[in-house]
């Protein structure tokens, strides 16, 4: 299918063949016959991408604050790496879609296979949308009418939150594709209504639709203006809709407004307001998040979870039902606003219309709606045209299993590295696989994971999606004969735990010894390994602490959840654990775990926590991962203190040593995490047919321990 995509680092705007999506639980995949493109947002995006460095560096400064405590901590170029990674990775563009359901997924029951559905669904042939980020579109209404639903619900909250009444006066400020659709709704609830623009034009439309508007050069003229429209008392409601990189509109909004008047912005404007405007008049500002409630609630958008009724009136999803049926019945027009229209194909050509054209207003996508029957657009695996490294015995052959940031960036480059041959890369919505394929030169791209699994020449799986599916796919992989790297962890809980040991031990039954291996990778860092060097000239026991600054993350963030990302004990001190034993060399004894209570009303996401371990051979460590630390400090530390002797690794950058005969330091140009050697030692064992780099007893071993730290914080 073919889908527009645009990337930041340069603003370049692309039509990619992406494969068609799975249907995940709770979504709807829809086939798309028309999409809008959003002037403001989508204007603003490929500005900001076709902007040089510095002027992305001048519209962001905390993320650059962000970039300059990292090449403190991590060195210059896995910064550069890091951000010039980010900026190349290509954003699916359009958030207002109109098409036929083809098929629901598990758990969906209120729309069915046929429907005629409004989403929020991106500028591609086919979407995979969330069920309460679509509705049903009446019969009466046409579809391109209907594309303008996601929008006019933008609108509809911000009248909403200024709450209307009848007869007021209403000033809309900025009468692009959203202000327009203001105007008319504040109308239609029975307001005084009056609009101003700097375009000409589009004063022009907001006459035609009935809207008193003006063409203004000079902000004071407009006040007044405003002021004789309200009888000399100044406008009940301001409403700004303009995008803009100052403060202006708001301001000029706010001089507008009558004493006690109420200020709502819609649009996207800095809010730099001077406080005598406001404190004179006991102005209320109230700013209008998007479609309405359960916007950016993931437990509503992705997980279907809606608010009652009774409770919550007016969601996001209601609001795109209420603009559906003010549309169906006329109450506001909007074929009017349309000023383009492009198919698909062309769609770059649109978006070049939109950066050099500023009286574009309504742009159209336009899709083919053919028969569905044999569509080559419903293909979900790709076959690129990439020249295919012939196939050698005894090679690493890969199917990858998810195409996320770390192993876009850092996992599969590793792979290719080492030498194997990339051959299939699987993402649930094809997007992710799309940007890896091109970059590392894989052969197949598909949105399929059971066609890795059925592909003879692969003989080896890397895993590295979200941490609630690693045990299945870890499962299926050992029961077709492949090897696997799995990124970290292999487990949740203790069901799925057990259930990779008998899938690894039936697999050994059958004549085949499968490689697995988590990809923990710190043990593999040339630091890690010269201290592990230094460690061994003494065989007495040595006590280890090893410090996590893991820095604060959402509790609603994916990793967070119990079900989903398993937790951040279990999803990321992994690696600490793993360090430990490996550093001890010597099976877990006993296990201690405390955590830093919160308080009272604050979501204890159990991610501030010590960890002691016990070994064997007497040795002892004790692992600190604390959430609650400031990200400008280096993110982990290792002290060893061992006979009378200390070494320390600072963040895989810096070895130290004291009282160390013959060593004092070793200083890395970059931070080294030990990413490509942990996955050149695992090519090279699968091709060499040497022990596996980790014993599958010992990555069960750590695997098993983590479980156990969260039963203990979990009490």
């Amino acid at each position: 299918m073919k889908q527009v995509l645009q990337k930041f680092s340069d603003g370049t705007t692309e039509v990619c063949d992406i494969p068609l999506p799975r249907c995940s639980s709770g979504h709807i995949l829809i086939q798309s016959s028309c999409s809008l493109i959003s002037v403001g947002t989508e204007r603003s995006l490929v500005s900001f991408g076709r902007s040089n460095y510095l002027s992305k560096a001048r519209q962001q400064p905390d993320k650059v604050r962000d970039v300059i405590n990292k090449i403190k901590t991590d060195g210059l170029m896995p910064t550069i790496e890091a951000v010039k990674s980010k900026l190349d990775q290509p954003i699916p563009m359009g958030y207002s879609n109109v098409g036929t359901v083809i098929e629901v997924g598990a758990d969906v029951t209120t729309f069915k296979i046929g429907d005629r559905v409004l989403s929020n669904g991106a500028h591609a042939e086919f979407v995979c949308v969330p069920v309460n980020l679509c509705a049903k579109i009446p019969d009466s209404l046409s579809d391109e009418d209907a594309v303008f639903t996601v929008l006019g619900a933008i609108a509809l909250q911000g009248i909403r939150l200024s709450a209307p009444t009848f007869g007021e006066s209403v000033a809309v400020v900025g009468l692009g594709l959203v202000g327009l659709m203001c105007a008319q709704l504040a109308k239609a609830n029975g307001c005084r209504v009056i609009g101003f623009d700097f375009d000409g034009e589009k004063v022009k439309l907001a006459k035609q639709l009935g809207i008193e508007a003006v063409a203004f050069t000079d902000p004071e003229d407009a006040i007044k203006l405003s002021v004789q429209f309200s009888r000399g008392k100044g406008v009940d409601i301001a409403l700004v809709a303009a995008a803009s990189s100052n403060s202006d509109p708001m301001i000029m909004a706010a001089k507008m407004c009558r004493k006690k008047g109420r200020l709502t912005q819609v649009g996207v404007t800095e809010l730099a307001i001077p406080r005598d405007i406001m404190f004179k008049k006991e102005l209320t500002l109230q700013v209008s998040c998007s479609y309405g409630p359960g916007r950016y609630d993931e437990s509503y958008e992705n997980k279907g979870i809606d608010y009652p009724f009774d409770y919550v009136r007016w969601t996001e999803q209601r609001n795109f039902g209420a603009v559906l049926d003010t549309l169906a019945a006329k109450n506001i027009l909007v074929s009017p606003l349309i000023s383009h229209r492009y198919k698909i194909k062309d769609a770059v050509d649109a978006y070049d219309l939109l950066m050099n054209d500023r009286s574009a207003l309504g742009i159209l996508l336009e899709y083919p709606t053919n028969d569905l029957v044999d569509k080559q657009n419903l293909e979900r695996t790709l076959k690129l045209n990439v020249n295919a490294i012939p196939f050698k015995a005894g090679q690493v052959v890969i199917g990858a299993i998810g195409a996320g940031n770390h192993a876009g960036r850092t996992l599969l480059p590793a792979f290719k590295k080492a030498g194997a041959r990339l051959k299939i890369v699987a993402s649930s919505q094809g997007l992710s696989g799309t940007y890896v394929a091109k970059n590392l030169g894989f052969e197949v791209n598909t949105t399929e994971s059971d066609i890795i699994m059925a592909d003879d020449e692969v003989n080896t799986v890397v895993i590295a999606t979200q941490h609630s599916t690693h045990a299945r796919f870890v499962i299926q992989a050992l029961k077709a004969g492949k090897n696997v790297f799995v990124e970290k962890p292999l487990a949740l809980n203790q069901h799925q735990l057990d259930e990779i040991k008998s899938a690894y031990q039936d697999a050994c039954r059958n004549d085949f010894e499968p490689k697995l291996m988590i990809g923990f990778n710190r043990r593999f860092s040339p630091l890690t390994q010269k201290m592990k060097s230094l460690i061994n000239r003494s065989n007495t026991p040595f006590s280890l602490v090893y410090t996590c600054n893991a820095g604060e993350i959402p509790s609603d963030h994916w990793l967070q959840d119990p079900d989903i990302g398993g937790g951040r004990i279990i999803g990321e001190a992994c690696h600490f654990i793993d360090m430990a034993r490996f550093m001890a060399n010597s099976p877990i004894q006993s296990i201690q775990a405390v955590v830093m209570k919160q308080a009272e009303g604050i979501t204890d996401c159990q991610d501030t926590a010590t960890i002691t371990l016990t070994f064997e051979n007497g040795c002892i460590a004790s692992i600190n991962y604390f959430s609650n630390g400031h990200k400008s400090f280096a993110k982990e530390r290792i002290e060893i203190f061992q006979g009378q002797k200390i070494i320390v690794l600072d963040n895989f950058r810096l070895l130290k040593g004291y009282g160390i005969q013959g060593f004092n330091k070793l200083k890395l140009y970059s931070q080294n995490k030990g990413q490509s050697e942990c996955c050149q030692s695992f090519v090279d064992s699968i091709e060499s047919g040497t022990a596996n780099p980790i014993s599958f007893a010992e990555q069960i071993e750590v695997s098993q321990a983590c479980i156990d730290v969260m039963t203990q914080l979990s009490r």
